[in-house]
Parts: structure tokens; sequence; C-alpha cells
């Protein structure tokens, strides 16, 4: 089996093939840390935090970079507006980011480079565009010249002569009429006023444009080549079709084999793109003072990176109702384990059911990486393992793998299941009373215990193999 990913730079899915075999090179852009990350924001973190943990599980060693953009015109203005410096904000929202990710179980990167640390690098790599012909200055900006890279345009499919049209067509601004075409952009931009952040540089104090950071970065921590560039769709252009054209220029080599972009997080009934700029977002750390993080991690999860994610009060519902339907047969599963037979005659049968569920998740997430197809094998596993704590007698040889695998799987959709072990065991103690009670022929203590864990949403079911519970609602 093969993995096939859809390489946005073709339109179309293409069989995986890494340049060095069973190593895997990842650069995903990462935030511009001015404020706290928004849903839309972790959805576009969980999406490649999904992938690069499903590429591990199929045996590859994943390098995977996603950067930190510490320099911009935003945080130049929050810094201004806080009272602090561009790096103090910087610092402040990178550490919520990790706060905000690590409780959604997103893994950290391999290494998550800043823009200020780059600045050398970033200088050298212009000067290199220069020399080459791709670049020019202008009273101590510097821009990337466009006609001087015949591939313009190829990841979003548009000619050079289309995006001039359209951006000649836009409102003329000082910027642009000192570039040599309109669609030409900053690699370098001279600092107006001396209050500003800045670095010296052979054209003067300023500091970088955004494309450039993110070449620089991923070509001096992963190669001139990389296996896998990943990003929101908004970055397909001009971010990613900018990084493209410099990187490609600078190096005479390709830049990334594949190219990978999420869809939005969509709100409200029109399903409009959740955004900063248009004031409709809900902060990640907001949404976590009120829902159990794996319920969030399970909602930003369980939707096909390329398609758009809606989220509202139903989906987060739906969520809560899978996440407790794992916890149930994960429960049971344990209560069972703990009671069952080394080895039973039918272990074969009930194994050889466990690989050919393997075999379906696997041929469902290797297309793409279709969460969808997973997460239906996970669903297929869980019926499986219920149906298998149905029987009388069950094996410590069955049920050891079945575990392992439902546990492997959804820690590839960064589903850690935890419960509060203080009020399990309080339920479960309540429910060993009840089950004494009954002995006991104390029905009345049996039902007012039945109607106590009732009344904190607790629903029981005495099957033949013991009582069970679960949460409702």
């Amino acid at each position: 089996m093969t993995i096939q990913i859809y390489n946005t730079l073709s339109r179309q899915k293409e069989i995986f093939e890494p340049i060095q075999p069973g190593k895997v090179n990842f650069y995903v852009c990462g935030p511009t840390v001015y404020n706290y990350i928004h849903i839309g924001n972790a959805r576009s973190a969980v999406a490649f935090d999904t992938i690069r943990r499903y590429l591990e599980y199929r045996g590859y060693q994943v390098r995977y970079i996603s950067n930190f953009t510490d320099v911009d015109d935003k945080i130049i203005r929050a810094a201004a507006q806080e009272g602090v410096t561009p790096k103090e904000l910087a610092d402040k929202y990178i550490a919520a980011f990790e706060e905000d990710t690590q409780a959604i179980q997103i893994k950290p990167a391999t290494l998550h480079p800043r823009v200020m640390d780059h600045i050398p690098s970033i200088i050298q790599f212009v000067e290199q565009l220069i020399e080459r012909g791709h670049a020019y200055e202008v009273e101590g900006d510097v821009y990337f010249d466009t006609t001087s890279y015949a591939n313009y345009g190829q990841l979003s499919h548009q000619s050079l002569d289309e995006l001039i049209v359209g951006a000649s067509q836009r409102t003329e601004s000082e910027d642009t009429a000192r570039k040599k075409n309109p669609v030409d952009f900053a690699l370098w931009k001279g600092v107006k006023d001396a209050s500003e952040i800045y670095w010296d540089s052979p054209w003067g104090p300023g500091r970088p444009g955004w494309h450039i950071e993110c070449s620089v970065m991923a070509m001096e921590h992963l190669g001139e080549t990389i296996d896998i560039h990943g990003g929101g769709q908004d970055l397909e252009f001009p971010h990613h079709e900018n990084e493209i054209a410099q990187s490609e220029s600078c190096s005479g080599h390709t830049f990334s084999n594949y190219w990978m972009h999420n869809g939005f997080v969509t709100i409200g009934q029109d399903e409009e793109k959740m955004s900063k700029s248009l004031g409709n977002f809900v902060l990640l750390r907001d949404l976590l003072e009120n829902e159990d993080p794996t319920v969030v991690r399970y909602l930003l999860t369980s939707v096909h990176y390329r398609r758009p994610l809606k989220y509202d009060q139903a989906a987060l519902d739906e969520a809560r109702s899978n996440i407790e339907r794992l916890k149930e047969v994960t429960r049971r599963l344990n209560n069972r384990l703990s009671l069952a037979e080394t080895q039973l005659d039918t272990d074969t049968e009930w194994l050889d059911r466990l690989n050919q569920l393997e075999v379906q998740f696997v041929t469902g997430m290797d297309d793409d990486f279709n969460v969808a197809n997973g997460l239906t094998a996970v669903s297929s596993l869980v019926k499986t393992i219920n149906h298998y704590l149905t029987q009388e007698e069950v094996s410590e040889a069955v049920l050891q793998p079945m575990q392992e695998q439902l546990t492997r799987w959804l820690e590839i959709f960064g589903i850690i299941l935890t419960e509060d072990e203080a009020i399990d065991q309080e339920i479960e103690a309540l429910i060993e009373e009840r089950n004494q009670a009954r002995k006991d022929r104390n029905f009345a203590r049996a039902d007012e215990i039945r109607d106590l864990l009732k009344a904190q949403g607790i629903k029981l079911d005495d099957t033949p193999q013991g009582t069970t519970w679960k949460r409702e609602g």
C-alpha cells in the first residue's frame, strides 16, 4: 500500500515518494504571533499534526518544521498598543500558542524557528537574488522581479499577465508605484520611522518582507528541496506562490515536491470563513475554558483536511458524543481485561478481524489522509470490541491487541482518552454497592443508587457480563 497526496501544484493526487526513503522533510507555515490563536488557526495546526502522526505511524521519520512569524506590521502595531517591544509581545503569544496547542495534543515541531533569529540568513538570501537578476532595490526597499521567474503563477494556476492586470485594477499605492510590476513583492522593507524595529542591511535599516522568511527557514533547516510544504488555503496565493518563485530563483532547484493546503473553519448560518479580520472568531483558549480539550481535538480532526469545517454547537455536541462512546468502550474493555482468560480457542478468528480492520484503516488513511475513512475504521473497531465483550468468556490474547490497536489509532488523531479517576472510582464504588444491595435483595437501596447516578447523567446497563455505565447528554 502506498500513500497518495493531493498536490495543489498539480491539482491531483500523486503517489508519495520522499526524497530519502523512510524520511520526510515537512514544513508548515506557523502563526503570526500578535494575538491568541482562534480555532481556525488551531484547525490548520491539528490538520498537519494528524498528517505528521500518520506518516510516523506508517514508519516514516518526520522532521517537522513550523515557524513563528515574530516580525510583522501587525506585531509592531500590537506591541505599541500594549506598550512592549515586538520581541516581548512575540514571546508572550508564542508561550500562549504552546500552552493552547499542548492542551489539544498537538505535538511540538521538531523545530519552531523565528524570523528574528534568521536575519543574517535572510539578508544573504536577498543579496543572492539581486546578484542573479531576480530582485532590485528602490530607496531602501528590495523587491522580487516576478517577470524574472518564468513559472510565476504555477501554484495558483494563474498567468503572470492575468495577475498583473488584476493588480493594476486595484488602488494604486506609493509602494506599488515604485515597483517594476504591480505583482512584484517586497523582500526587504526599509524603515521610514527610526522608532520602528529594524536591522542594518546593505540597503539601509529595515526588516524582512513576509514571504522571504519561510523560504530561508525551510531551506536552512530542511534543504533546498523539501518533501512537503503545508499551510492554509489562504496562503496559496500570494504567500506560497512567492515562496516558490524566490526559492527556486535562488537555488535553481524545485522548492517543494508536494504542496498541501487545509480548508477553512466556517461559522454562522452563512458558513462564513472564521478570521480575525472579519471579527467572527472564537479563541481556542476561550473555548477550552468550558469544553473538554479532547472534544475540541476530535471536532478539529474529524473532517478531511482539504474540506471546510463547520463550527457550531451541533458539531461540538456530536464530537462530545463520539468521545463519550470511545471512553465507554475503553472502560468496558479495561474492566473485562482484568478478568480475562489467558487464551481461548476463538482467538484466531477475532485476531483475523483485527488484521482486516488494520487493512481498512490504512487503505482509508493512505488516500490523501482521509480521516473520515480512518474514523469509519475506528468505529468498526469499536463495534467489534463491543461485540467481543458480549461473549461469556474473553481472552487477554485478544483484548490486549484490541486495546493497543484502538489506542494507536486514536493517537494518530490526537485523541488521548483520560478520565477523572477520583470521580470514576466513586461511580464504580456506587455500582459495587448497588450490586451488593441487589444480592441482599435490598432493592430500595439499589434503586436509590441507580437514581442517584442517573441524576449525575450516568446510565447503568446490567448485562450478563456485569454492570456497565456511560455518561449521557
